[in-house]
């Protein structure tokens, strides 16, 4: 589609922008409004249900159709993508209980996954990898965007409007968006000789599926050595070595080995899984400090995180046009990990919020400059018939990367608490000698055992409130005490994530930089391989052609 006028190519660009806006916005602007939602229909025990399905159903349709739409083309899916999201928007704005919110968040899932992929590879059929820089800068600052605007207007669409509009407010966007892509997009013909990997489908599905489930319940519904837990990794690991099988063996994989054996691919993905568990292990956590350690209440919460959000949307469009520019990559993720590690090492010792908010700025500066660059190279690396499987792979490590990294973190998380709970508290409890103290009075300071009561503050406020006057100098010590033992949790779970960013920095550092291609047309060979002659000029130096 190289072919088309530089107007027609930025008319559908900006089709394909409106469309991943609408997907964007509908994860983000849920996030505030979820409490509320979860709470009209009496669904708080099916809660991580909500969340879990729709990683399931995005991450699946994501990989999927990577492989289906370097066959029939972008066209078809995005559509479809659009559709099952818009059907899944509306039907859960009509749900009645926890169990029809599940399902249609499942359906808003696959929309999401279908468009994700299709978006992010249709780039690549229409520039060149050395274009593609400004656009893939442009579409990140699209999810920055969005993750700043949606937090904000859900809790004040909860709070004004019937929860259903948190769903239904953008459909508008969605069909505006159909409409234009459905009358721009050039239509690609199907691939004849290519027959579609069942079997292949099949089983990457049930390695995927078990191993996110066992990631998402591992430490908190079940203990990570438990007989569930063990047996869902089991499930994972035969599936893959079945699929591994599968696809040495069918004629049109859906997942080509070849392209894993790419050095680019491969410490591409690499570096996406851990600079995205890096990434959510801050946006997880760093709430538990505002909210928990320093106290500030949950409608502020989001105005400390907006600047990463913020310095994202900037320098991600920034160095998108620079990539472009210089046709250089490999500098901006270097020094985009680098910012990160600082970023993260500011939240593992800050003490206030103000150092708080300097840490989201770095942090956030890190990753526009850093998360541009790695779709950009998966696919500089491979030929253009193989587009979506490559964009594909790099999105389901991002996918993955996520969501383990909130689990392992959350372990962490979890075992750093139990450790300085027992140690300090010890002290604070020997202190106040809670055993000479009134039986009911005791049992009242006896829930500050739990820590999460540090993130309910109205509840906090209430015990405050409820105890006598002489006993208010004991609360507070164990109040303090019960933050400083989350403090140092926390700085263990930052530290934890540093560690994640510096394997990532050290294989950026082994990254091949190849010349960024002026053309969609490929050599013979791939990366890490010697050049056609054409490729290259008299001195042996690759050409950007």
């Amino acid at each position: 589609m190289e072919h088309l006028s530089e107007k027609r190519k930025l008319t559908i660009m900006m089709a394909i922008i409106a469309a991943m806006f609408f997907s964007a916005i509908n994860q983000t602007i849920v996030s505030t409004a979820m409490p509320r939602i979860i709470s009209a229909l009496n669904g708080m025990d099916y809660y991580t249900w909500v969340i879990t399905i729709y990683m399931l159903t995005s991450t699946i349709a994501t990989v999927l159709v990577g492989k289906l739409s370097d066959i029939y083309g972008r066209k078809p899916f995005i559509l479809g993508g659009i559709v099952l999201f818009v059907i899944g928007a509306l039907m859960t704005g009509f749900s009645e209980d926890i169990f029809e919110l599940i399902t249609y968040r499942g359906v808003q899932g696959v929309g999401a996954g279908i468009i994700m992929s299709s978006a992010f590879t249709a780039v690549g059929d229409l520039y060149s990898p050395r274009e593609r820089g400004k656009w893939t800068g442009i579409m990140m600052a699209v999810f920055g965007f969005s993750s700043i605007i949606g937090p904000t207007l859900g809790g004040w669409i909860v709070d004004h409007m019937d929860w259903e509009w948190v769903f239904w407010i953008f459909l508008p966007l969605g069909v505006v968006a159909f409409i234009m892509i459905l009358a721009l997009f050039p239509k690609v013909p199907r691939k004849q000789s290519e027959s579609i990997d069942y079997l292949g489908s099949l089983f990457i599905t049930l390695a995927i599926v078990p191993l996110l489930l066992a990631f998402s319940w591992a430490g908190k519904d079940y203990e990570w050595g438990s007989p569930e837990i063990l047996l869902l990794f089991a499930a994972s690991v035969i599936s893959a070595v079945i699929f591994l099988v599968v696809e040495t063996k069918v004629k049109s994989p859906i997942l080509p080995l070849p392209i894993l054996r790419n050095r680019i691919v491969t410490l591409s993905n690499l570096i996406g899984f851990l600079m995205n568990a890096g990434m959510m292990g801050a946006l997880i956590y760093l709430p538990f400090f505002i909210q928990g350690v320093k106290g500030i209440a949950p409608t502020y919460s989001g105005y400390v995180t907006m600047p990463m959000s913020i310095s994202m949307v900037v320098i991600s469009a920034v160095t998108g046009r620079l990539i472009t520019k210089t046709g250089k990559y490999k500098r901006f993720a270097l020094l985009g990990t680098l910012l990160m590690i600082a970023g993260m090492l500011i939240m593992a010792y800050m003490t206030t919020i103000w150092v708080a908010v300097i840490a989201m700025v770095v942090f956030g500066l890190g990753l526009g400059l850093g998360m541009p660059v790695f779709s950009l190279t998966v696919q500089n690396a491979v030929k253009p018939t193989e587009l979506g499987v490559a964009t594909a792979s790099s999105q389901l490590f991002r996918n993955l990367g996520g969501t383990i990294g909130i689990s392992v973190m959350g372990t962490i998380m979890s075992t750093s608490l139990a450790s300085n709970m027992k140690e300090k508290m010890a002290g604070a409890e020997a202190s106040a000698d809670l055993s000479k103290l009134d039986p009911e009075v005791a049992k009242q300071l006896s829930l500050l055992q739990d820590p999460t009561v540090l993130l309910d503050q109205p509840k906090l406020e209430l015990l405050h409130q409820s105890l006598p006057e002489q006993i208010q100098p004991i609360f507070t010590g164990i109040l303090e005490t019960l933050r400083s033992a989350l403090s140092a949790s926390l700085t263990t779970v930052f530290l934890a994530g540093t560690a994640l960013l510096v394997v990532a920095v050290i294989l950026v550092v082994f990254l091949e930089e190849i010349p960024l291609r002026t053309s969609n047309k490929m050599p013979e060979t791939t990366a890490g391989a010697p050049k056609d002659k054409e490729e290259h000029d008299p001195a042996g130096k690759p050409a950007l052609g």
